[in-house]
């Protein structure tokens, strides 16, 4: 560990609508660890306003639990999953190489060798920030069963419904549609090679639907977009909100299947094959495409971030990804 790096400062939700920077103690560094200083993060705009508000169910305190999170829900925590840096100490054949880790927000952390993933070359650290959404974008296709030539609707263009698009739209001969209430959406969709509709023109009788918007009237149109025993996959968390489910009118005549994408398990397709590791490399290995940035609404710094939260996180805030400078 570099000489005098002995504490971290790191970001802590410690009461509904409120979150604080706190001194953290590093700790001498261990065998199979790496020292990391970051560059940047990414706030999870849908997971962390859970979070934030202190909304995660108390069900879920274990399963929703981040793989480095300090403390327990519903407060304080240090949560966060989308952070990037350069390892500054550790196996010298890591050394000085920029690396994505599954950790909360904070400015120098630890970490086990096994849970850094060295960036592909050519990656730019800030759009590395969106490697866990890639992961659950990736994930949620394999779940789907989509191949080519299939009709795929995207109801939700968020950026977690932006890259299932995306995806989508690279299977040769696909006809994909993705479909959200907020026309300022259609540019950056058309920018990344998507068609977009609003809800009047979504595509009707689809081989596969994604929900993707967290809301009822968006799963009422993905069931309703979908055709004869079509597979509707709902990628939304909805934290401790009830939600409708409209699973009347045609949804048993259909014979619709109304299946969960959730990251935090490998797609059954691919797990006999897939580790975690060759996911997350993979997902990194999808961002190589420029057009990406697109999908990074705004920049704040670090020390600005506990201030910034409450307008970041806020229901129907503006624009898609926010990264965290450090």
């Amino acid at each position: 560990m570099p000489a005098g790096r002995t504490t971290a400062t790191g970001l802590w939700y410690v009461a509904p609508g409120r979150a604080e920077l706190r001194e953290i103690a590093l700790g001498a560094l261990q065998e199979g660890e790496a020292l990391v200083r970051a560059t940047h993060s990414g706030v999870s705009r849908g997971t962390e306003r859970l979070v934030f508000s202190g909304l995660v169910p108390a069900s879920e305190f274990q399963r929703m639990r981040a793989p480095m999170q300090r403390g327990d829900f519903p407060f304080p925590v240090q949560y966060g999953y989308c952070a990037v840096g350069v390892v500054e100490a550790g196996p010298a054949e890591v050394v000085g190489k920029p690396a994505f880790c599954l950790h909360p927000h904070q400015d120098f952390f630890r970490a086990p060798l096994s849970m850094l993933t060295i960036l592909p070359a050519g990656l730019p650290p800030r759009r590395a920030t969106l490697a866990a959404n890639m992961e659950t974008a990736l994930n949620a296709l394999w779940d789907s069963g989509a191949g080519p030539g299939d009709r795929i609707v995207v109801v939700g263009a968020g950026v977690v419904g932006l890259l299932v698009g995306y995806l989508s739209a690279r299977l040769p001969g696909a006809d994909v549609s993705l479909v959200d209430i907020d026309p300022t959406r259609q540019p950056i969709a058309r920018a990344l090679g998507v068609p977009f509709a609003s809800p009047d023109d979504a595509l009707s009788g689809a081989d596969v639907v994604f929900h993707a918007s967290a809301s009822a009237a968006g799963l009422a149109l993905a069931l309703n977009s979908a055709g004869k025993e079509a597979v509707v996959v709902e990628m939304s968390w909805y934290g401790a909100k009830d939600t409708s489910a409209p699973l009347g009118g045609a949804f048993h005549s259909q014979r619709l299947r109304l299946a969960s994408s959730q990251v935090g398990e490998i797609a059954p397709s691919r797990r006999p094959r897939w580790t975690y590791a060759r996911r997350m490399a993979k997902a990194l290995e999808l961002l190589s495409d420029n057009r990406l940035d697109a999908l990074i609404a705004d920049d704040v710094s670090f020390v600005d971030l506990p201030a910034a939260l409450p307008t970041l996180l806020a229901p129907g805030a503006p624009g898609l990804a926010s990264v965290v400078r450090y």
